[in-house]
């Protein structure tokens, strides 16, 4: 299953109109199983005391210990009794109507193609350990999975609204790039970090990013990048505040407003940020530098 490319622009033969396939588990060789187990094996040593609360418990629950790549109907089931959310395959990336129509409807698509094992710590584009091992864990909390749901239909929304440049900021910085305050001290959340052995040290441990609280008309005017550990993390509360944040705005006022002012750069800090850790950009300026600004 296996390819270079999954990004479409319509979808492929045997393809469901909202672009659903079937995941096809037991066409997974023993090798792709085996990339699977290697990837697990790696972040479940190192994600306690990292990764949050409701991830570790979302892992537990959903019985992703099991060996080989997760059978999509199985764990459909086991997320259904918890919150009402299943899991469907699709080829590749989306288009985003079709991403937010499914999310609305607490349907997560995900990718049904694994790297390969010369790509164990980099791939740009998701496939099926990013998506499972990374977001799922996640639905399995009835706050966060409400918060997607939210997200789904504000992202439909934003459609019309030409808002969907910075939501899709505020997706980045929370679902797949997102640290929360717990009390026993910052953790991570976002797929992003939890699917990276590299990032998960780098975003709670080395001095480089800024660790910035969360706001949300901030987020959505900050640039972020795909290809590199990012440099700024933003800081959220608790589930419960982000998920009321975003059901209390009115986006399209914010939209206006945001759209009216300029982007903020990579690694900013501005006067008005509640900072956590103000980073050294030791890291940014060695691989050529991102713009620094306060």
């Amino acid at each position: 299953m296996a390819s270079d490319t999954h990004i479409l622009e319509r979808p492929p033969e045997g393809a469901n109109a909202d672009w659903t396939v079937p995941q096809n588990w037991a066409a997974y060789s023993a090798d792709e199983h085996g990339v699977w187990d290697t990837l697990f094996a790696r972040q479940a040593k190192l994600l306690p005391g990292r990764a949050s609360n409701a991830y570790l418990r979302g892992l537990d629950v959903l019985r992703l210990s099991k060996p080989g790549i997760p059978d999509f109907e199985e764990l459909s089931d086991r997320l259904m009794t918890l919150t009402g959310w299943q899991v469907v395959a699709v080829p590749g990336l989306v288009p985003d109507a079709v991403f937010f129509d499914h999310m609305a409807n607490r349907r997560f698509v995900a990718g049904n193609f694994i790297r390969r094992p010369d790509q164990l710590d980099y791939l740009q584009e998701p496939d099926v350990f990013h998506d499972v091992f990374g977001h799922v864990p996640m639905l399995a909390d009835p706050v966060f999975a409400d918060y997607l749901v939210a997200y789904g239909k504000g992202g439909q929304r934003a459609l019309s609204l030409g808002g969907l440049k910075h939501l899709s900021r505020l997706y980045w910085y929370t679902v797949e790039f997102g640290l929360i305050a717990e009390p026993e001290g910052l953790r991570i959340y976002g797929s992003g970090i939890v699917s990276s052995a590299a990032e998960s040290r780098f975003a709670l441990d080395d001095p480089s990013p800024n660790r910035i609280g969360f706001d949300l008309k901030r987020v959505m005017r900050t640039e972020y990048r795909i290809d590199d550990f990012q440099q700024n993390y933003f800081v959220i509360p608790s589930f419960d505040e982000l998920l009321r944040v975003t059901v209390e705005t009115d986006f399209a006022p914010l939209y206006a407003e945001i759209l009216a002012q300029p982007d903020i750069p990579i690694a900013a800090i501005l006067p008005d940020d509640v900072v956590i850790t103000r980073g050294t950009q030791a890291y940014a300026r060695a691989k050529g530098g991102a713009a620094v600004l306060g």
